[in-house]
């Protein structure tokens, strides 16, 4: 059977505890070729940790040993990489989000089109049993009305490596946490285009002296991104999406919340529950999901495997991430300015 050769660009936290391990489950169809980091005893480090027998500086170097690689690293650096890799006819999968900006999106997609190459991100939520059942009781809830998202957590702003660094990722808590439910969002309703978008993003928490951090220690004073946002989305069709997401709010507890209400019923994600009106009575079906985050990465390595293999479509397409992008900008542009953003409606999705 064909193996791909799979390269790791990046081999910091996400890389050794996500990616890495997942394709060492999957052996019959990859081999982890290569490990590429600038900090190199961190990438010989994860060499020998993962038997990898080819460890480089430069990640262009590594192109010449792989079919396909994984990015890991900075925001700031995944369309370089990507397009870089794809130009040397190289599949991609890149770590969420899948750029900073919509442009860089746009040119990661022309690359990809033109060479033929497979691009996917990793939001692997997707791939998370409730999603999963989410996602085929769609088509029981009728037209989507009204979706409402919370990804709060009390106090995890990350205080490793460049979380809170505005330059290399682009924002903090919606690009970095708050992606993974728009985009399971919009997922779920399958190409509805936002037409409007509102936004407020603030960090006055993270900015205060003396706060308790989950997660590391941060530095108020210099604290530059983003550590708590709220919006509101008008769908072109009138529906609509009420987010927010945080790594630093006064709240009693984390909480992981979506939500779709529409015309025929209802469901919630997490945990997986339907809502209908049947025979005069209203009712609630529960389904036991399991939503463990090693398996969904599993199941996200399968699917982008067997992508490059031609086995199997693809779960998680750039067309549909490029939007999730499209929106973050568009939220962070409407803070910045302090009145709502509207949208170019249409766009290529697939």
């Amino acid at each position: 059977m064909l193996k791909l050769r799979m390269g790791i660009i990046g081999a910091g936290r996400i890389a050794q505890d996500r990616h890495i391990p997942a394709y060492l489950q999957l052996q019959e169809k990859v081999e982890v070729a290569a490990v590429q980091d600038l900090d190199q005893a961190r990438a010989e480090e994860a060499a020998a940790s993962f038997n990898i027998p080819h460890v480089f500086y430069d990640y262009r170097d590594l192109f010449s040993v792989v079919d396909a690689v994984t990015i890991c690293t900075p925001n700031k650096f995944h369309a370089e990489i990507a397009i870089a890799a794809m130009e040397a006819g190289i599949h991609v999968l890149c770590e969420k989000p899948m750029a900073i900006t919509t442009a860089e999106c746009e040119r990661m997609l022309e690359v990809s089109r033109k060479n033929k190459k497979v691009l996917s991100v990793a939001y692997h939520y997707r791939y998370t049993e409730s999603a999963q059942v989410a996602k085929q009781a769609m088509q029981e809830i009728g037209d989507p009305l009204v979706t409402r998202i919370q990804a709060l957590r009390q106090r995890k702003v990350p205080g490793w490596g460049v979380f809170i660094n505005k330059e290399m990722q682009g924002g903090g808590s919606l690009i970095d946490y708050g992606c993974h439910f728009l985009d399971l969002a919009l997922w779920l309703l399958d190409g509805l285009e936002p037409a409007e978008v509102t936004g407020t993003a603030y960090n006055r928490l993270s900015k205060t002296p003396d706060q308790i951090n989950e997660w590391g220690n941060i530095d108020h004073e210099t604290f530059e991104v983003d550590d708590h946002v709220s919006s509101y989305v008008r769908f072109e069709n009138g529906a609509s999406m009420l987010f927010e997401c945080s790594w630093a709010a006064n709240i009693k507890e984390d909480t992981t919340h979506i939500s779709i209400s529409g015309v025929k019923g209802g469901i919630n994600v997490f945990p997986f529950e339907l809502y209908q009106s049947r025979q005069g009575v209203l009712t609630t079906t529960e389904v036991m999901t399991e939503d463990n985050h090693k398996k969904a990465a599993f199941f996200q390595a399968k699917n982008f495997i067997e992508s490059c293999l031609g086995e199997a479509e693809l779960i998680c397409k750039p067309e549909q991430t490029l939007k999730v992008t499209k929106l973050i900008e568009s939220i962070y542009k409407s803070s910045e300015i302090g009145s709502s953003v509207k949208l170019q409606l249409g766009g290529d999705e697939s």
